[in-house]
């Protein structure tokens, strides 16, 4: 199935980084959280990726082209002053990547909608370019299509920034440090969409979270999938630095060991 992928925005509350690179650029483990999505749904069987590109979207150009060539085995000779690719796949990956220019200042439906002719009449996953989850994507496509709606999207409890208290008068009786919500449910990403969604995006000033999911659940074609296991977005330097030691310690939920080299 195919994989639209949003890594156009500014960033911008993660200045500290994003002022030199796109948001899905920032490495965790030193690999760009981009490289680290595109694992997971290759896990799935998913390889055929369509990203939507704005700021700064020529390093993720540039990124998947020195991938290419540099990442396989190359043959130097000096002699014949040739440069070739050698027998093998050094990076093992056999995915398709397309890298679609959307516009600088194109809002996250715009974005969608010029994907449309990518995408054709099939139904399509999506998701954003700042987010890591351990999300059962074969559980999310079974029940996409048990229910014959236009779209699904993945409902997660966000992990808390602060640790719960548990009170018995004056006394905590409880300390929980950084739980997961246990209740309010929010947007995670990691859509399965029909192409009747585009219906709902009006043109490149269009976001995404606003009208047309709104106007999707108010026709009753708007579909949760509940993930209550881990979920992380990069909306911060601290998120980003607690990605980054779940990486160092061997604890990132999302790692898939198979995509082995990229």
């Amino acid at each position: 199935m195919k994989v639209c992928l949003l890594a156009g925005g500014w960033g911008s509350r993660l200045a500290e980084e994003t002022q030199i690179r796109p948001k899905p650029m920032v490495e965790i483990g030193g690999k760009p959280i981009l490289l680290h999505i595109m694992r997971y749904y290759a896990h799935f069987g998913h390889k055929e990726f369509f990203i939507a590109l704005g700021y700064k979207g020529e390093m993720i150009k540039k990124y998947f082209v020195d991938l290419h060539q540099y990442g396989s085995n190359l043959i130097v000779d000096f002699k014949e002053r040739i440069l070739s690719k050698g027998d093998e796949n050094g990076n093992g990956l056999d995915w398709r990547i397309h890298l679609i220019e959307t516009g600088l200042k194109t809002m996250t439906g715009g974005r969608i909608k010029q994907l449309q002719s990518e995408v054709g009449k099939e139904t399509f996953m999506l998701t954003y370019g700042d987010g890591l989850s351990n999300v059962d994507l074969a559980g999310l496509l079974d029940f996409h299509k048990s229910h014959g709606k236009l779209a699904t999207i993945t409902a997660v409890r966000p992990p808390s920034r602060y640790g719960q208290l548990t009170f018995a008068g004056d006394a905590i009786s409880a300390f929980s440090e950084k739980p997961q919500l246990e209740t309010g449910w929010i947007n995670g990403g990691f859509f399965i969409l029909e192409p009747g969604i585009f219906d709902y995006i009006d043109d490149k000033e269009t976001s995404w979270e606003k009208a047309p999911l709104e106007r999707l659940a108010a026709d009753g074609q708007l579909m949760a999938f509940r993930h209550d296991d881990f979920w992380q977005c990069m909306d911060t330097l601290r998120e980003k630095q607690l990605l980054e030691s779940l990486w160092k310690e061997g604890k990132a939920p999302w790692y898939v060991s198979h995509e082995r080299t990229a």
